[in-house]
C-alpha cells in the first residue's frame, strides 16, 4: 500500500513579476509525495487563477482519489479520473517518479525519450515601463533568447527600449492574451524590425478565430489557447507553434501525447513553464529535446527555490539530476 503526502508551499519571486493579467511576490504550489516505505516519487504543480485553480480547489480535486493511488490508481487511469490541470499534473508526475526510482531505470528511458542535454532557454523579462524593461534587457546579457511579456496599449515602445539595449538578441513576445486584432496587425511591423521571432497569444481565447490564415514574418503560438491534444485540430490554421506545460496537459503522460499530435499537424513545439520550483520544472527538461523552443526559466525568476535544483550555466539548462526528479 502507497501512501501519499501533500504540501503547499511559497515560493518569493526576484522582485515583483508582472504580465498583461496583474502582478505577483509569490507563487503558491502544491508538492506530492507518494511513497511505498522505501521509494518516494515526488512532483509540485501550480494551481493557476487563469484556468479556475487554486490550491483549495486542486486539494479537492486530488482527496477523494488517495484511496485509489495509494491502492495502484495508473498514470493511463488518471487520464479518466482527472481533467487536465494541476490536480492530474501533481498526481501523473509523482507516479513517474516513484516508477523511476523503484525500477532503477530515469524517466527518459521509461518514456523512451532521448538522453537529456543542455538546452539554451529563453529568459522571460517582466512586463514594466519601457526603461525598466531595458535595463532588466542589459542586465540578462547572458540570454541570446529574451521573452517580453506585453500586452497593453505601449507596447511599441517596450519593443524600441529592448531591442536598443540588447541588439543581439532575438526575441519572443508574448501578450497574454492582452491584444486586439487591430493592435497585432499594427505592432507586426515593428515586431518584425526589432528581431522578434515568436509571437504567443495575442488574442484572447475567444477570439482566436480571428488568426485564421494569416501570416507574419514571426510566428504565432498558442498558449492559453492549447491545454491538450484534442485542441490542437482547431489550432492549426490560426498558429505555427504550441506552448506544452505540464500543468496545461495534466502531466507528462498528456504532454507527450500532445506533442505527437502536434507534430503530425506539423506544428512546432516550446517547452513552457508557470512559475514554480526546479521540483515542477525537472520533468519538462526532459521533454526539452523534442521542442523547437524552450522556456524553463521558472527557477530564474524566483527568490528561492527546492533542493536540489536544476543547475544552468548561463543561458544553458542542464539536465536534471535523478536526486532532483526522475
Amino acid at each position: 500500500m502507497l501512501k501519499i503526502k501533500l504540501s503547499s508551499h511559497v515560493w518569493p519571486t526576484r522582485g515583483e513579476f508582472c504580465l498583461s493579467r496583474g502582478g505577483r511576490t509569490e507563487v503558491t504550489t502544491l508538492q506530492m509525495e507518494i511513497s511505498d516505505g522505501t521509494h518516494t516519487g515526488k512532483s509540485e504543480a501550480v494551481p493557476y487563477a487563469r484556468y479556475g485553480e487554486n490550491i483549495t480547489s486542486v486539494m479537492e480535486q486530488i482527496t477523494p482519489l488517495i484511496a485509489a493511488l495509494e491502492s495502484g490508481l495508473t498514470r493511463n487511469e488518471l487520464l479518466t479520473c482527472l481533467p487536465a490541470g494541476a490536480a492530474r499534473n501533481l498526481c501523473d508526475l509523482a507516479l513517474w517518479d516513484l516508477e523511476a526510482k523503484t525500477k532503477g531505470q530515469p524517466v527518459w528511458q521509461l518514456a523512451d525519450l532521448p538522453k537529456p542535454q543542455p538546452h539554451i532557454t529563453a529568459y522571460t523579462l517582466s512586463l514594466a515601463s519601457p526603461e525598466k524593461m531595458a535595463i532588466a534587457a542589459r542586465q540578462a546579457s547572458a540570454y541570446p533568447l529574451l521573452k517580453l511579456k506585453l500586452g497593453t496599449n505601449d507596447d511599441k515602445d517596450r519593443l524600441k527600449a529592448i531591442k536598443q539595449a540588447r541588439p543581439d538578441a532575438h526575441l519572443i513576445v508574448d501578450a497574454n492574451e492582452g491584444w486586439s486584432i487591430k493592435a497585432l496587425h499594427d505592432l507586426a511591423p515593428f515586431m518584425h524590425e526589432y528581431g522578434v521571432v515568436l509571437c504567443e497569444q495575442p488574442l484572447p481565447v475567444t477570439e482566436d478565430s480571428e488568426l485564421k490564415g494569416l501570416r507574419f514574418p514571426f510566428r504565432l503560438c498558442a498558449d492559453e489557447s492549447i491545454h491538450t491534444s484534442s485542441d490542437i485540430p482547431g489550432l492549426c490554421d490560426r498558429y505555427q507553434v504550441i506552448n506544452i506545460k505540464l500543468d496545461k496537459t495534466g502531466g507528462l503522460t498528456e504532454a507527450l501525447e500532445t506533442i505527437k499530435i502536434a507534430r503530425h499537424h506539423n506544428l512546432e513545439i516550446m517547452v513552457g513553464c508557470m512559475l514554480a520550483s526546479s521540483l515542477a520544472l525537472a520533468p519538462a527538461a526532459l521533454i526539452a529535446s523534442l521542442a523547437d523552443w524552450i522556456d524553463l526559466d521558472g527557477p530564474l525568476l524566483l527568490a528561492q527555490d527546492y533542493e536540489p535544483r536544476l543547475d544552468y550555466e548561463g543561458a544553458q539548462l542542464l539536465p536534471p539530476s535523478p536526486q532532483l526528479w526522475g
